[in-house]
């Protein structure tokens, strides 16, 4: 059963920079608990001892994408109901359509404004919370 608040957040995103604005308005705007990882492989390791409400992952990163990382987690029965969202600047139609299909619960476009974050993030938490009691 997943929780009612959002309080934990594992962000996946390889670019250096994006991991620390990210981190500063998730953890300083949003009063979110945020561990990163700048990998697939690293965040599939990191979920074994790090249980997050949601994963915000990037979608393009060396290794392991973001597609391939959610495939992954989906199949293990330990990581198969976190709620994902992509951060990516991949957003055509036909590739936001594939991410949804492929079972990510939102899609925030880069660039993204760090300001409202925070509040998207919950938007796309509050929306879950909807469907779900309906």
């Amino acid at each position: 059963m997943m929780s009612e608040s959002l309080k934990s957040i594992l962000y996946v995103d390889d670019d250096l920079d994006i991991q620390a604005i990210a981190r500063v308005v998730l953890e300083k705007i949003g009063g979110f608990s945020v561990e990163i990882c700048d990998s697939g492989l690293s965040a599939l390791e990191r979920l074994q001892s790090f249980a997050p409400d949601m994963v915000l992952m990037d979608v393009m990163m060396p290794d392991m994408d973001g597609l391939t990382t959610l495939q992954k987690l989906r199949e293990d029965p330990t990581t198969s109901q976190i709620p994902v969202v992509f951060m990516t600047a991949k957003v055509q139609s036909h590739e936001v359509a594939e991410y949804r299909e492929k079972g990510a619960l939102g899609v925030i476009y880069k660039p993204f404004d760090p300001m409202i974050l925070p509040e998207t993030i919950q938007e796309i938490w509050r929306e879950r919370l909807d469907s779900l009691s309906a």
